[in-house]
C-alpha cells in the first residue's frame, strides 16, 4: 500500500484534507491517524483569520456548499499549540496547507515553518473561492501562479505541492505552469464556485453570497480534470473531488493520482478517510493487485493502445 509522492513515503495513498480535518489533532480520538498515509491542515495564514460571517455552510443534493473563509489560528499559534500533538504520530505525514493575500503573505508563513519539525510538505492553496484576495486570484491567472510558486519553491525546503482550482479554462496549461515554476506535486481540485438561494427570502442562502461546492455532485469532474492534468505533467498528482468509496480511490488512482484526499466525507462520517484507507486495501487483495501504486495511470482509453 506504500507510495511515494514527491520524495515522501507514505503508508497508503489516503490523505485527509485540507478544510474539513482541523488541524489533524482533533481527530485523533476518532481516527487512528498513524492508519492513514496523510493529513493536509487547515490552511494556516500569516496572521489570525476569523473567517466569512455566518451562514457559511449549507447542505446539497449531493455534497455541501462552504464559504468559512479559511478560517485559521495564524502560522504561530499553530507551531506553538497544533503542531507539538501531531508529532505523537510520525508515521503519518503532515502537510501544511499555506494561504496568503499576496506572495510575501505565503513567503512569511513558509519561512516560519521551515524550521520546525513534524512537517513533511507544503500545500499552496492557490485555489480558495471565498475570499477576496489571495487563493484563487493566483490559481487562474498563469503569470502569477509561476511567479508564486517559483518564489515559494526558492525558500522552502520541503516538497511544494499546489492546490489547483477547478474554475479555469484549463486545469492541464494551469498544471503544466505549476510544474514549469518548480512544484514538486499538485493536487486538484479544489471546491467549485458555486451558490444557493433562499426562495422566501429572495437573498443567497451564504452571506458570502457565493460558496464552494465539494462532495459526491463534483467527482466526475474532478476525475476528468486529474485525467487531463496527468497527460500534461510528470510530476505526482493527488485527485480530489467526492471520494466516499474505495471505487472512487481506485478511479483516482486510474486517471493518474499517485495519492488522493478524501474531504467532504468527514462530515457525514469522521471516521471515512480511515475507512477508506481499509477498504482501498481490501480491494486492492480482491483485485489481486500487488502494489497499489501500479494502479496509477492505468486507465485504458476505448481505441487507444
Amino acid at each position: 500500500m506504500r507510495v511515494r509522492l514527491a520524495g515522501l513515503e507514505l503508508a497508503n495513498p489516503v490523505i485527509a484534507a485540507s478544510g474539513t480535518f482541523g488541524y489533524g489533532i482533533e481527530f485523533e480520538e476518532i481516527v487512528a491517524l498513524e492508519k492513514i498515509g496523510a493529513l493536509v491542515t487547515k490552511g494556516i495564514s500569516r496572521e489570525p483569520m476569523a473567517g466569512n460571517p455566518a451562514p457559511r455552510m449549507i447542505p446539497t443534493a449531493a455534497g455541501m456548499l462552504n464559504a468559512i473563509g479559511l478560517q485559521n489560528l495564524g502560522v504561530q499559534a499553530f507551531l506553538e499549540t497544533k503542531l507539538p500533538a501531531l508529532r505523537r504520530y510520525p508515521k503519518c505525514q503532515v502537510i501544511v496547507n499555506v494561504f496568503g493575500f499576496q506572495v510575501a503573505d505565503y513567503l512569511a508563513v513558509v519561512e516560519r515553518l521551515n524550521d520546525a519539525e513534524g512537517i513533511a510538505a507544503y500545500e499552496l492553496n492557490v485555489s480558495c473561492p471565498n475570499v477576496h484576495e489571495g487563493g484563487m486570484t493566483f490559481g487562474s491567472d498563469a503569470s502569477a501562479l509561476e511567479h508564486l510558486v517559483a518564489r515559494v519553491k526558492a525558500v522552502a525546503r520541503r516538497p511544494v505541492m499546489v492546490k489547483l482550482s477547478p474554475n479555469v479554462t484549463s486545469i492541464a496549461h494551469l498544471a503544466s505552469v505549476a510544474e514549469r515554476a518548480g512544484a514538486d506535486a499538485l493536487s486538484l481540485v479544489n471546491t467549485f464556485v458555486a451558490m444557493a438561494i433562499d426562495v422566501e427570502t429572495r437573498e443567497p442562502r451564504l452571506a458570502n453570497g457565493t460558496g464552494g461546492l465539494s462532495g459526491p455532485g463534483i467527482k466526475p469532474i474532478a476525475l476528468r480534470m486529474v485525467w487531463e492534468a496527468s497527460q500534461a505533467v510528470k510530476i505526482p498528482i493527488v485527485g480530489i473531488g467526492g471520494i466516499t468509496t474505495d471505487e472512487d480511490a481506485v478511479e483516482f488512482l486510474l486517471a493518474g493520482a499517485t495519492a488522493v484526499q478524501v474531504g467532504t466525507a468527514s462530515y457525514a462520517d469522521p471516521r471515512a478517510v480511515e475507512r477508506l484507507a481499509e477498504q482501498l486495501e481490501r480491494w486492492c487483495r480482491g483485485h489481486h493487485v500487488d502494489r497499489v501504486s501500479s494502479l496509477t495511470g492505468g486507465l485504458k482509453w476505448p481505441g487507444r493502445r
